[in-house]
């Protein structure tokens, strides 16, 4: 009997993802623990392995295929003995799922699945309903950015012909019109820009036009680069977070010279690794959790949650965006093992190999740009966590000590607080706590 190879749920809250890669052709001997395929979730790509043996009868999805839902066929497996033609027996690849218009819901949330598959837009929803312009039901139908270039213009839509599904008027009608000089119903206002005449013309008066499309009307030139399902989860998640988290902002300045010091005299004792100064804010942070543990707790609405463990999840930028792999119980590791974690872990996000229970789970953030020379930034909180800190460069700036003017090496921090669950003491006493850890860097190593 034929046996279908599914899309896997390669973490907890998985609904779909993209088939990103096969590693297999039809034909190919499979056996148990063999890679077949990569697989695109919103996090990372990650590898599925066989966990039958037999030939690759038939591939039914292709690379590069969006949005295949969880426990979608993708592969057939023929066992010993049975041929291409047995494959009948197995269930064919269900049909792409007709996509469908955005809820109206006002609680600023969408079901999982909706992070992936796009609503239509209002072109492909009206060509899927089979009308057009000439449908004989007396009514005009027209894309919605026709509709606005022609009311701009003040051309009659009833007088075109278009070009789209169904006899649809679409955008390059309009331009054709106007640049044929097609009949109107008033007359257009003369545009006084030096934008084109028509692209001027066309642009909406009330809401702006989208980026793609003040593009194309200006004639702007640009590569389209597709959105990977972590662009979207980021975009998502991040726009969520302002509008729903009430944040607040605190800072503070941390001097650093005695931490440099500790850290140069530590990193000339052996190979087996090299301290940052991140791996010092992360020890630090987690310390101040357990110091301050109001501070390690996310909000719901039925209850707040303070965790019993300080998981440090800490930004790692990678080529298809950021990323937040966790240091699991950061609070009980010491430098060296933070540090080599880090650098474990960094790597393996960059390349999208992290495992979901690598980048889940955190209770607290660190974001560093440091490096990069940005000595203040406000971080935008990294839901269901309560806080962010995000680490500005250590740069020497003049102090006053002992009430003489003298040079320190001083770094601003700027900790990003959800007001639902931590309030401004709260926030302001871990910071403390964090504060006394980075100038006193020898009690972190007690």
């Amino acid at each position: 009997m034929p046996i279908n190879i599914l899309m896997p749920a390669l973490s907890p809250t998985m609904t779909e993802g993209t088939l990103a890669k096969w590693h297999v052709k039809e034909g190919d001997d499979v056996t148990s623990g063999d890679v077949v395929a990569e697989i695109e979730t919103d996090k990372a790509t990650m590898e599925v392995e066989a966990v039958e043996e037999g030939t690759v009868g038939k591939l039914l999805i292709a690379e590069g295929t969006e949005g295949v839902a969880v426990n979608t066929p993708i592969a057939v497996l023929l066992e010993e003995g049975e041929d291409a033609g047995a494959i009948a027996a197995a269930p064919p690849p269900p049909a792409a799922p007709a996509p469908a218009p955005a809820a109206a819901s006002g609680n600023g949330s969408a079901p999982a699945a909706a992070s992936v598959a796009q609503p239509a837009s209002p072109v492909a929803q009206a060509a899927a309903t089979g009308n057009g312009a000439g449908n004989g039901t007396g009514r005009t139908f027209a894309s919605p950015l026709a509709r606005r270039m022609a009311e701009q213009a003040g051309l009659d839509l009833g007088s075109l012909k278009g070009s789209g599904p169904h006899g649809r008027i679409v955008k390059i009608d309009i331009e054709a019109a106007l640049a044929g000089g097609a009949p109107a119903a008033r007359s257009a206002a003369a545009p006084s820009g030096g934008a084109p005449a028509a692209a001027a013309a066309a642009l909406p008066a009330a809401s702006g036009p989208s980026a793609k499309e003040l593009a194309d009307l200006l004639g702007m030139t640009y590569e389209a680069v597709p959105n990977s399902n972590v662009r979207k989860t980021i975009a998502r998640r991040l726009g969520e977070a302002k509008q729903t988290i009430p944040h607040f902002y605190l800072s503070i300045d941390c001097e650093l010279d005695k931490l440099l010091a500790v850290r140069k005299e530590l990193n000339t004792r052996g190979e087996d690794f090299k301290l940052s100064v991140n791996d010092f804010v992360i020890r630090a942070s987690a310390l101040a959790l357990k110091a301050v543990p109001a501070a390690n707790a996310s909000w719901t609405d039925a209850e707040i949650l303070l965790y019993d463990h300080a998981d440090v999840s800490v930004a790692v930028a990678t080529p298809n965006g950021l990323i937040t792999p966790v240091i699991k119980q950061a609070e009980g590791k010491g430098l060296a093992q933070i540090s080599n974690e880090m650098k474990d872990l960094a790597g393996r996000a960059r390349e999208g190999k992290l495992k979901p229970e690598e980048y889940q789970g955190g209770t607290f953030s660190v974001s560093n740009l440091g490096m990069f020379g940005i000595t203040e930034f406000s971080a935008i909180i990294n839901p269901p966590q309560g806080c962010i800190l995000a680490v500005g460069a250590g740069q020497q700036r003049p102090v006053v000590k002992d009430g003489a003017l003298a040079v320190a090496t001083v770094m601003t921090c700027t900790l990003s607080v959800d007001h639902r669950v931590v309030d401004g003491a709260v926030g302001a006493e871990f910071l403390a706590a964090f504060k006394r850890l980075i100038e006193d860097p020898l009690a972190m190593l007690l």
